[in-house]
Order: C-alpha cells, then sequence, then structure tokens
C-alpha cells in the first residue's frame, strides 16, 4: 500500500473535484483518495497488488481530465493560457467598440433582447460541463422506470427526462427571482442617488466574481481557484445526500439546481446584480433553457461529440461568462463613477500579463514573486504616466463664446451613445440636448452626472441642462442602467472671455457619434 499525489489539469469547478474522487475511489484497489479543486492536487493511497498508477491516470483521463506529475505549467499551459486570454480581450474590444458589450447583460426587463439572448447561448454551450458534471443523474432520471410495454410508447419514455429538466429550469427561475430581490433591496430599489452607487459597486463586485468563475473555469491561473466562491459543504452535501434518496426525477431535478456550479453560479451573481426580481428569475429561466438541448439529447450527442470537440466548445461558453463578467463590470465602473471604460481595459490588459507572469516555471520560487511584483510595478507606473498625461492634454477644438455668462453647449440625443464635451472651470454652463422623436429609448431616457449630483429624465424637444464645474479633470456620466456612457472634460479657464471646446460648432462633429441625456 502506498500513497501518491499527483495533479489534475482541467478541473473547472468543485463539482470535477467531487466526480474525481466519486470515480476513482470506487476503483479496485484504491483504498482512499482525496482531490483539492483549489490546489489541483490529488492525494491516492492503492494497493499495487491490485493496480497500478497508470490504470489510475487512464481512469482519470476517461473522465477527461490531464494528469500532471508536478504542479507547475508546462509550455503548452502558458502558450494555451495567452491564446485564451487574448481571445478574451480582443473580443471585449471589439464589442466594446460597437456598442455592443453592454447589452450582453441583461438589466431591465425592456430593450435587452440581446443580453437574453447571449444567455441563452451561455447556457447552450455551458450546457457541456452540466453533461459532464451531471451527466450520470441526468441519464438515471431520463430512462423509463416502467415496464417493457410502457416503454414502447415514445411519450412516457420521454417523461422521465422531461419532468428532470423541467425542474432544473424552476429551481433555476425561483433562485433567479430571490437574488434578484436580494439586489434590488441591497440596491434601495431606486436607481437614484446613493442608491445608484450601491447599484454600481454590487455590479462591479459581481463583475469580479463572474470573471474570476469565467477564468477558473478556463483552467488558466490554479491559484485563482481560491478566489472562487463557493457554497458551504455542509449545505452542498446535505443536498448532496437528499438527491441520492430522491427518486422522483422532478425533484431530483430542483435538488439539482441548488448545487454548487461554475456557470450556473456565474448566472446567479448574474441575478444578484441585475437588482430586480423578475429580471433575475427571466435571465436565469433563459439560461437554464439554453442547458435543456443537450441535456434532452445527452445519449447521442455523447457519443457524437469528441472530448477534444468537447472542451473547446466549454471554453468557449467560459470566455462569454468571462466577457459578460468585463461588461457587469463597465456597467458598474459607470454607475459608481469609478472606473472609466480606457481604464477598465488597461486594468485587463495589466492583470492578464501578470498573471502569465505567475504561472511560468520558474526554477525558484523567489523569482517568481520578484516577477510578478516587478510586473506590478511596471503597470502601476505606466498606469501614473498615463493619467498624469491625459492631465495635461489641451483639447483641441473651436472657440465658443460665453453668452450672459454660461458656456453654451448644444449636442443631439441619440439611442446608443452620449457625446463627450469639454468645458472649462469656473464658468457655469448651460447645455442644450435636442431629443429628436424616436431619439429616446427605455435605456438613455435617464442620464445620471454623479460629480454634479444630476439625474435628468429626458423631454422630446430641447433639453437643458445647467451646471457649474469647479474642478479640473475628467468626469465620467452614464444612463441610469449603467449602460451608456460619456464624459465631461473641464480644463482651466482661459484667460480672455471665450471657452476654448470642441463644443457648440464641434459637438455638432459629437452628436454624430452619441446621444444626450437630461438632468432632473
Amino acid at each position: 500500500m502506498i500513497t501518491k499525489r499527483f495533479y489534475i489539469g482541467g478541473m473547472s469547478c468543485i463539482n470535477c473535484q467531487s466526480k474525481i474522487e466519486n470515480k476513482l475511489k470506487d476503483l479496485n484497489g484504491v483504498k482512499s483518495i482525496r482531490v483539492s479543486y483549489r490546489t489541483g492536487a490529488a492525494d491516492i493511497e492503492f494497493d499495487t497488488d491490485k493496480i497500478s498508477f497508470a490504470r489510475i491516470e487512464q481512469a482519470n483521463k476517461k473522465l477527461g481530465y490531464e494528469v500532471r506529475r508536478e504542479g507547475k505549467s508546462t509550455k503548452s499551459n502558458i502558450i494555451r493560457a495567452i491564446c485564451l486570454l487574448a481571445s478574451v480581450i480582443i473580443l471585449y474590444i471589439v464589442l466594446e467598440q460597437f456598442g455592443i458589450l453592454n447589452l450582453l447583460v441583461p438589466s431591465q426587463l425592456a430593450n435587452s433582447g440581446m443580453g437574453y439572448g447571449m444567455l441563452f447561448v451561455v447556457g447552450l454551450l455551458t450546457s457541456v460541463h452540466c453533461i459532464a458534471m451531471c451527466g450520470g443523474i441526468n441519464l438515471s432520471q431520463c430512462l423509463p422506470t416502467k415496464g417493457l410495454e410502457d416503454c414502447e410508447k415514445k411519450a412516457t419514455a420521454f417523461l422521465p427526462a422531461v419532468l428532470y429538466n423541467l425542474g432544473r429550469v424552476i429551481s433555476y427561475t425561483f433562485i433567479g427571482f430571490i437574488l434578484g430581490l436580494i439586489g434590488w433591496l441591497i440596491g434601495g430599489g431606486s436607481g437614484i442617488g446613493v442608491p445608484t452607487v450601491l447599484q454600481g459597486a454590487l455590479k462591479i463586485v459581481a463583475g469580479i466574481l463572474m470573471i474570476v468563475m469565467g477564468i477558473n473555469m478556463l483552467g488558466i491561473f490554479p491559484w485563482l481557484r481560491k478566489l472562487n466562491p463557493r457554497m458551504p459543504a455542509f449545505i452542498s452535501k446535505k443536498i448532496e445526500a437528499q438527491k441520492l434518496r430522491a427518486t422522483r426525477p422532478f425533484v431530483i431535478g430542483l435538488l439539482n439546481g441548488l448545487m454548487p456550479c461554475g456557470p450556473l453560479q456565474s448566472m446567479q451573481i448574474l441575478a444578484l446584480a441585475c437588482a430586480n426580481p423578475f429580471v433575475g428569475a427571466l435571465s436565469m429561466l433563459l439560461f437554464s433553457l439554453g442547458t435543456v438541448p443537450l441535456m434532452l439529447g445527452l445519449g447521442s450527442l455523447i457519443s457524437v461529440l469528441g472530448m477534444r470537440f468537447t472542451h473547446t466548445i466549454m471554453n468557449i461558453g467560459a470566455v462569454l461568462v468571462t466577457v459578460l463578467g468585463f461588461a457587469m463590470l463597465a456597467q458598474g465602473g459607470s454607475l459608481s463613477g469609478w472606473i472609466s471604460s480606457e481604464i477598465l481595459l488597461f486594468i485587463i490588459i495589466a492583470l492578464s500579463v501578470i498573471g502569465i507572469v505567475s504561472i511560468i516555471p520558474f526554477s525558484k520560487k523567489p523569482y517568481r514573486i520578484v516577477s510578478v511584483a516587478l510586473s506590478f510595478a511596471v503597470f502601476i507606473t505606466a498606469g501614473v504616466i498615463w493619467q498624469c498625461s491625459k492631465r495635461d492634454e489641451a483639447p483641441s477644438g473651436d472657440e465658443i463664446q460665453v453668452v450672459d455668462g454660461f458656456q453654451i453647449v448644444n449636442s443631439t440625443l441619440s439611442s446608443g451613445r452620449y457625446p463627450s464635451i469639454t468645458v472649462e472651470a469656473g464658468v457655469p454652463v448651460k447645455w442644450i440636448i435636442n431629443a429628436p422623436s424616436g431619439s429616446i429609448n427605455s435605456c438613455n431616457y435617464r442620464m445620471l452626472v454623479q460629480e454634479y449630483g444630476i439625474e435628468y429624465t429626458f423631454k422630446n424637444g430641447e433639453n437643458v441642462i445647467e451646471f457649474t464645474p469647479t474642478e479640473t479633470g475628467t468626469f465620467y456620466y452614464t444612463c441610469w442602467m449603467g449602460m451608456i456612457r460619456g464624459s465631461i472634460t473641464v480644463t482651466q479657464k482661459s484667460s480672455d472671455d471665450t471657452v476654448s471646446s470642441s463644443n457648440v460648432s464641434t459637438l455638432s462633429r459629437s452628436d454624430s457619434q452619441g446621444a444626450v441625456a437630461q438632468i432632473s
């Protein structure tokens, strides 16, 4: 009897740990096994007279996981991490540039069809993970329980599978409603004042957790698993015990919706951040419906899809979960006023590079620590220099006159993007925003400018917003949902009575790019 430690690659959530333990402990000759999802290590005690380690490795590979003798990353793993992170960043940039990013995350019942459609797609792709984790349960519940005569009836034979998946859908939807209600209570049930900042903070936290889950589903950084939120062990064990005792497919489906799962938990966080019980329920409903087709076709698809293709689909789903997390983070940054889209992109690139450095197999641990610390220092220095250079930049553009003591700024509201304007400090601003018929929608109709305490609801025609900028800098404003953003750059007051800005005459150019909202 010997004890051996080996490392497992490819685990995407805590359920992988349980799956490997349950399968390997049933092997003849294996006395005990303990797998850690957080470290990726497995300690196994087995009888060499009854089973070889090569057979244990083979059994683990059949489950779809990689066996490693050491916990260090290999060259191929580093290249894979670089490719996956590059895919995430490129997809994020493309969606951000075309104004699609914020539409991925549904914030309200109205005008968010793409967000709900994307949740269905994520459910469809990540259901590959559901098959890997819950396939045995699903298959056992899809088998007919009646006699052979009933088995000949297709409807009867198909009924257990329908009941099992119906239980999952109801469970997911109910949990989404509860989490959306909790988010609504945390946010104060309102979109104005301090609650707006709280809602923004909630979206930031939710976005970070979704990104962590997405990266962990990709299996890029093993050390990041320590930050993965998890259900208390005693609760998950009780639920698992109830599932084993239950005999009805519908009840097992209900309990299965409560089990910890990477894709499921990421969608639950999204429902929480929606801060609306009905939106949370609808989000989880669409996600759960996306998981149904593959679960219903389990028997045929498992034989058709190879292991490599299955991993590819799972990686695509994980990339989408990560991008959804970035969308959530971007909305939270806009609502709170803490993070601009430019700074967010810089942080994403910086953390990606630092993460790659952290998995380089250095010969000594101190080398890794020093390399990571130097990477942090380089990016922090670069960020400070970049921000200082932006402050020193003088905006170019035509001069506008001060009329009756006001800087006059003209803009036109459009549905997709707010314009960025430039004004001078110490001079009152009269921002005239024209809202043509059809330009107001359920997202852009209310604008929030945290810096000046402005919340304005648009009406058709001319809207006038007045404020006095006192401090120089760039201040970001957003729609009430955090989906549409713009900026107000405040420069030092010029020596004469004119205001150097790209507004009035140049603002017509900004108008063609986006929209401006109102103040209350």
